[in-house]
């Protein structure tokens, strides 16, 4: 997209490691934008950050968890301060915004295709783009050397490519056939398995929400947003300690149940954990959120009758970790 080495890239501060450790490969510097209590990149603060850093030029939302922001409003502000908008879709494969996937704002979308999402070929991913030049520079960067970018289906004619190969490096990343073959199919159920993860996670929701929604709260989804559910978060009350939080973690994790805290001074998706790229500006509505923010994942899997017994687990772990408090 044009980056170049020591330009600002703005991006969520709640996101997995790799987004900041992608900016800080291609020698970006990333600049953090706030993350709300549906785990989306905060419109508001976006808008302050576009003021506050007029030399950046790059926008990369990542779309944690599956979770959109409302997308119209952040292409609209990237567009008005002429910034470049990337979107990350490791998570949103199957999500759509308005009727259409996930990845189709921005100039560039990344998707992923590693063992825990929606199309797993183990590791690996793919790019999307309607820009020609991006594309062609996509194909040589991957391998498309000497003429074998006439092989590809997808990419643009010759005349874009022209002395491309000569003048950037090959980096051979190319997909694998094994993998490719192992992707293909399952790109046919994925309506199947949307319905699927979306139907155990309205049940497995309203269980929570119904027996302990004095203790924790569900992310919304962005109005506009098609979810695919394929993982369950919820944030829990702050009027729990910290102490209690950790006592519910290790309750479940008894049970054979793991539940992941964002902002465990361990996981990768806390921003603190981010030495080789750290957060310059104070994030407090990101750590705030962090602090509370729980993931469990759905496998597909399961029987329909297993996720009883995940909700049972979460709120008898949740009734052991406040027994002595005013939540009992």
């Amino acid at each position: 997209a044009g980056l170049q080495p020591g330009d600002e890239v703005l991006s969520n501060a709640f996101t997995f490691g790799a987004v900041p450790s992608a900016i800080e490969h291609a020698g970006g510097k990333a600049v953090y934008v706030e993350s709300d209590y549906n785990h989306c990149m905060d419109i508001d603060d976006l808008e302050k950050k576009l003021v506050a850093y007029p030399n950046c030029k790059y926008c990369l939302i990542s779309h944690m968890r599956g979770k959109l922001a409302d997308m119209d409003k952040v292409a609209d502000a990237c567009e008005r301060h002429d910034v470049i908008l990337l979107e990350d879709c490791a998570h949103s494969l199957g999500v759509e915004w308005k009727g259409k996937h996930s990845g189709h704002k921005g100039r560039v979308a990344a998707i992923s295709a590693q063992s825990y999402k929606m199309i797993n070929s183990g590791e690996g991913g793919f790019l999307i783009t309607d820009d020609a030049e991006v594309a062609a520079k996509c194909a040589v960067y991957a391998g498309a050397y000497e003429g074998l970018a006439s092989k590809h289906t997808t990419v643009p004619g010759p005349e874009v490519f022209a002395d491309l190969p000569v003048q950037i490096p090959n980096y051979s990343v190319r997909m694998s056939a094994i993998a490719a073959a192992v992707i293909r199919p399952q790109i046919l159920t994925l309506d199947e398995r949307r319905a699927k993860y979306n139907r155990r996670y309205a049940f497995v929701t309203e269980k929570l929400v119904e027996r302990k929604g004095n203790m924790l709260s569900i992310p919304v989804n962005t109005p506009g947003m098609t979810p695919v559910h394929d993982s369950l978060q919820f944030n829990l009350s702050h009027d729990m300690t910290d102490e209690q939080v950790q006592k519910f973690l290790d309750e479940a994790a008894t049970h054979g149940l793991p539940v992941e805290l964002f902002g465990h001074h361990s996981n990768a998706r806390n921003f603190i954990n981010w030495g080789f790229a750290p957060a310059e500006d104070p994030l407090p509505l990101t750590a705030k959120m962090l602090s509370r923010a729980c993931d469990v994942r759905l496998p597909l899997m399961w029987d329909d009758e297993d996720f009883s017994d995940l909700v049972d687990v979460l709120c008898e772990s949740l009734d052991a970790a406040v027994a002595d408090s005013d939540f009992a």
